[in-house]
């Protein structure tokens, strides 16, 4: 499956991305027609700890699904999501 990662105002570690690539193919294991996957990342600028959000939309035939999480950490987000 192929992932698109756009982070918003900052740039993203490659073993990040690669983190997220990965956990997003493992769910090809519960259903494998998904077209691809893009997840936007973003900082909110706020004092609460809890300040990045991880949005993930699959694309599957007929439907979209979108799940948005907001964490500590990205890796955290995305298995949240996940």
């Amino acid at each position: 499956m192929k992932v698109y990662v756009q982070s918003v105002n900052f740039n993203a570690y490659k073993s990040l991305i690669e983190f997220i690539e990965k956990k997003l193919n493992g769910l090809e294991k519960f259903y494998d027609k998904i077209v691809d996957s893009e997840v936007y990342l973003k900082v909110q600028q706020t004092s609460e700890k809890e300040n990045k959000t991880v949005e993930i939309k699959v694309n599957v035939p007929g439907n979209d699904i979108v799940v948005k999480k907001q964490s500590k950490t990205f890796e955290e987000g995305t298995m949240l999501a996940v």
